[in-house]
């Protein structure tokens, strides 16, 4: 009874560990990355059981590599519809403005000249609105590329501030921005971050009164966190879902890439952003990045 109770310890330990094996290679299957197979050198129910495991792995990978093709191809398809659509806008009056001064032309009017004059303007603003959607798209193709520098948060921020300060209806109020944070990221990137936001905020007051942004930088737990704050409306509660997503706006014009460039790059600077906001009372999106000692 005794050597059989060792051969039946034995027995078992072997099958144990076999599927303790198994299991733990199942639990590492990730579809982020190459999953590795088992190698079992015996022909037996296990060696059958993993060979299937294999096939598993096999198929699994090859499931992911399409499913990461087609979401490449959907977002290429997506991107291309978008920017179809946004030159399209422009095209428009540029093409009525010339088809109008061609008639005018024809019928030979007497106002030839302002109506030249009148055409370049629009042609130019039209010209220039493409222009930005070029260099937003263009920007949001390129968050990927970065730059990374230690620098002081000061350095980003003061300008921009001091700069919307000179308008005449903002009124711009920091606190908290001291010397002394730094961070390890790209100062480019995070420069447009903070003109995208406060952009923003400027653009959300639509009443006819000055724009008040409130900026507060604090420090806790090696990160940084900046907010900035508007008086405008708020941000309604359907639209809340959408905010950080490509081709979503809230204005009459423009792309749509704003804020979802703003998340790219704050999450490719390894932090987070996020809003709260009241009906009627305004919003404020915050920034969290990693402090650099």
């Amino acid at each position: 009874f005794l050597i059989a109770g060792v051969v039946a310890l034995f027995i078992t330990n072997r099958v144990t560990r076999s599927f303790s094996l198994i299991s733990d290679k199942m639990k590492e299957v990730n579809l982020g990355r190459t999953n590795e197979e088992i190698i079992w050198g015996r022909d037996d129910e296990i060696g059958e059981l993993i060979a299937e495991y294999n096939k598993m792995v096999n198929k699994l990978e090859a499931s992911a590599s399409a499913l990461a093709k087609s979401e490449r191809e959907g977002a290429w398809r997506e991107m291309a519809r978008q920017v179809a659509h946004e030159i399209k806008n422009p095209l428009t009056p540029m093409k009525l403005s010339i088809q109008f001064l061609q008639r005018s032309i024809d019928n030979n009017s007497g106002n030839i000249k302002e109506l030249t004059a009148n055409v370049a303007k629009t042609l130019v603003e039209q010209i220039d609105h493409l222009s930005k959607i070029a260099f937003d798209f263009s920007q949001f193709a390129n968050i990927g590329n970065t730059n990374p520098v230690r620098f002081d948060l000061k350095e980003v921020l003061h300008p921009l501030t001091d700069l919307y300060q000179m308008n005449d209806s903002v009124d711009i109020k920091t606190e908290g921005l001291t010397p002394g944070i730094f961070l390890h990221t790209d100062k480019t990137q995070l420069n447009r971050l903070f003109t995208n936001l406060f952009q923003n905020a400027m653009e959300a007051n639509t009443l006819n009164e000055k724009s008040r942004i409130e900026v507060k930088v604090s420090k806790g737990n090696g990160v940084i966190r900046i907010g900035i704050k508007d008086n405008g409306d708020g941000i309604p509660t359907e639209m809340q879902p959408h905010i950080f997503s490509p081709n979503f706006t809230t204005k009459t014009s423009g792309t749509g890439l704003g804020l979802a460039m703003c998340k790219g790059i704050v999450e490719k600077a390894g932090g987070k952003i996020w809003f709260e906001t009241i009906q009627g009372k305004g919003a404020t999106f915050f920034v969290e990045l990693p402090l650099d000692s």
